[in-house]
């Protein structure tokens, strides 16, 4: 749920929503699939775009409840590439979203290239500044052993980077990365 209520928000507006969601007692596929659109709105109001939202919610709810039968461990043993093209077919799951719920729901070696990670790696001449979403994830992937946790881990800590130091106007002085910028001045990474 929160892959899709993170959507265009601050992760603190989705973390009310779900919490909303918590204490209504519908972090359940068959209690969230119960819950007309209007009502899953109101509640989720929080993170944004609430209609939009509670649509998506709705339709991942669906196929969760359809697909894996409710249950998301099944999602731990099902062939990944289908799996992911399945979740792509969710109306409103692009590829951050449905590699966000591979990654923290089903616990799958999926890398959540967001913008974070990407804006970081450009800076630091890793990657090429044009390259999209998959190009990121797949060098992403190919560069690091597929592990879950180091995953979630290493894409916790670009957040972390992202947030803290390299913004869209970067804040290198003090910045944990700063050595690996080899003496070029922050400006020309704009």
């Amino acid at each position: 749920m929160g892959a899709v209520l993170a959507q265009h928000t601050a992760w603190v507006n989705a973390a009310h929503a779900i919490a909303a969601l918590r204490g209504r007692r519908l972090l359940t596929p068959a209690r969230l699939a119960a819950l007309d659109i209007g009502g899953l709105a109101r509640v989720i109001r929080s993170a944004g775009t609430p209609r939009v939202k509670a649509r998506r919610l709705r339709a991942l709810t669906r196929w969760i409840l359809e697909r894996v039968d409710g249950r998301l461990v099944r999602m731990t043993t099902m062939p990944l590439g289908p799996l992911r093209a399945d979740l792509l077919e969710i109306p409103g799951l692009g590829p951050e979203t449905a590699d966000a719920i591979l990654l923290y729901a089903a616990g799958r070696p999926v890398f959540v290239a967001d913008a974070y990670a990407r804006r970081v790696l450009t800076r630091h001449r890793l990657i090429d500044p044009r390259a999209g979403y998959e190009e990121v994830r797949r060098w992403l992937e190919a560069h690091l052993p597929s592990d879950p946790a180091l995953f979630n881990e290493f894409h916790a800590l670009l957040v972390a980077v992202g947030k803290s130091n390299c913004r869209s106007a970067p804040r290198c002085e003090g910045c944990a990365l700063r050595f690996d910028l080899r003496g070029r001045r922050a400006a020309r990474w704009r």
